[in-house]
């Protein structure tokens, strides 16, 4: 026996065209602001004087409580309504970047995208499932998720414009004003235009499932940010990997005793989903590690102007939407574990391409093909991904679906700048240090570098030996440094890479994913 699926909008019209609308504009906006701090990272590093970890906490401020929260607001809306989450979401991530924009020092700067990063954790997962719901046919859900990964990646094709131009003829804080515009805009669209829709049948709140996996998410990723600055053995850092050990598995056992989990573990049975969901995770840790390697290398490494920053970010996501017809053929034609390799294959290669770029090769036309080959592959790595995962459930599960793989993936996103990070720094600190200890530099100087190191790492080293003359002589030992390490930190990316390339070309064999039933209960 079939039934109208819940999922579907209430006044039974299907998808409109103010819901689609709406559903792009609010996933173009979320990435904007998820993009937007690390175009400016250089001019972080310059007027706000972060030290140690500090500038890294700046893109996962706004990382952390969507990775951590996004499963809860996909049920949210199943529960109360979709249309509500956009609205709401776009609202609060307008007041973030207004804090964000108004900032004093770097703790307040945490604060406003911490709560920018809390609305995008409500519009990641909303706006694919309220797509989604409003579907009535498998070709019109590939379009559908066709047009939202494009829309994705029109965000990160418009963030880093955004920022460059707004960074060149006014101030960083420009750049979170438009955004909090557009959040406003947003608000309103979806207000006034979205169709609601939800899917309430058999959902509940999971108090438990949500505590355990917020603190064992925050616990691991606390500990992999803040693990090059207080010591990878320290007492805090161990705790903390020992409590996301504890949590998470904790999560595992609320999950499989709720009667209506946050996460239903049964969709990991599904080979195509399971898989899916390990590639987002290194997939797209990969990509923004890539991303986030490039923004340190232009910005406070180089120095270069922001616009130069804006354009090699124009080249990791502009090419999705020159794809998108491409894009959306292929996935209703070529096998899934072919597109997911194949898109995997470009972003490795790319990777190790930009490994071997030296640190002194200031042009922007050595980094064209690299990041390129990057840009390419996650035009086909992010659609094929969400198809995946979401085809392969019946559509009144679309809403969880869309929040574990909107989860999944932006935890890989978040662990791209928090694993570079901490490997870049860590290696270039050791770098430095050897450096100067085997250099004929003065003794007095060898004390103020090694000092300059203690206080706020490899990176105040380089931008202190820029702008002081008496330190000059440093630079050259930084900048080398730092060269090799975020050198390391590409080839990490591109080995995550070609792992997940490896693992979809040998699991994911059919030709096609296999639609859910639409009226599948």
């Amino acid at each position: 026996m079939t039934t109208e699926p819940a999922a579907r909008t209430a006044t039974g019209r299907g998808l409109t065209t103010g819901t689609l609308v709406a559903g792009l504009l609010a996933v173009c906006l979320a990435q904007i602001g998820l993009a937007i701090p690390a175009t400016l990272n250089g001019l972080f590093q310059s007027d706000l004087r972060p030290v140690g970890s500090q500038l890294t906490w700046i893109s996962d401020a706004f990382l952390l409580p969507v990775a951590v929260l996004e499963l809860t607001f996909g049920l949210l809306g199943d529960l109360f309504g979709r249309k509500r989450l956009l609205v709401g979401g776009a609202s609060l991530l307008a007041v973030g970047e207004l804090v964000s924009a108004t900032a004093s020092g770097i703790h307040q700067l945490w604060a406003g995208q911490a709560l920018a990063g809390l609305g995008a954790a409500a519009l990641f997962p909303t706006s694919l499932a309220i797509l989604a719901a409003g579907t009535t046919s498998p070709a019109q859900r590939a379009r559908v998720i066709a047009m939202w990964a494009a829309l994705l990646s029109t965000g990160g094709f418009l963030a880093p414009l955004l920022g460059g131009i707004t960074a060149t003829y006014g101030s960083w804080r420009w750049s979170f004003v438009v955004v909090t515009a557009i959040a406003a805009a947003s608000a309103a669209v979806s207000a006034l235009f979205a169709v609601n829709s939800s899917a309430p049948d058999g959902r509940s709140l999971d108090v438990a499932g949500q505590l355990t996996i917020g603190l064992g998410l925050f616990s691991l990723l606390y500990a992999i940010i803040q693990g090059p600055t207080d010591g990878w053995a320290s007492p805090s850092i161990v705790i903390a990997f020992v409590l996301a050990a504890v949590f998470l598995a904790a999560f595992v056992l609320a999950e499989k005793r709720a009667k209506s989990p946050l996460l239903r573990l049964d969709l990991f049975r599904n080979r195509a989903f399971a898989v899916a969901s390990v590639v987002a995770v290194v997939g797209m840790f990969a990509f923004l590690g890539t991303a986030y390697a490039v923004s340190i290398r232009l910005g406070p490494v180089q120095d270069q102007a922001p616009m130069r920053t804006a354009l090699a970010f124009v080249l990791l996501n502009g090419i999705t939407l020159v794809m998108l017809p491409l894009t959306e053929r292929l996935l209703t034609t070529a096998a899934p574990g072919l597109l997911l390799g194949a898109g995997l294959l470009l972003i490795a290669a790319g990777d190790y391409w930009a490994a071997t770029l030296p640190i002194t090769d200031s042009t922007f036309t050595s980094l064209i093909l690299p990041l390129g080959l990057v840009g390419l592959g996650f035009a086909i790595t992010v659609s094929s991904i969400t198809a995946t995962a979401v085809n392969t459930v019946p559509v009144h599960l679309a809403g969880m679906a869309s929040a574990t793989t909107n989860l999944l993936r932006d935890f890989g996103f978040t662990l791209g700048p928090a694993v570079i990070g901490a490997v870049a720094l860590s290696r270039a600190a050791n770098n430095f240090s050897n450096s100067l200890h085997d250099s004929a530099l003065p003794a007095a100087l060898k004390g103020a570098g090694t000092a300059v190191l203690e206080e706020g790492g490899p990176l105040a080293v380089n931008g202190a030996s820029t702008a002081s003359p008496k330190l000059a002589d440093l630079h050259p030992l930084a900048l080398d440094a730092l060269g090799h390490g975020y050198s390391i930190g590409f080839i990490v990316c591109g080995s995550a890479a070609l792992l997940s390339a490896l693992l979809a070309l040998i699991t994911l064999h059919s030709r096609t994913i296999p639609h859910a039933d639409p009226t599948e209960r």
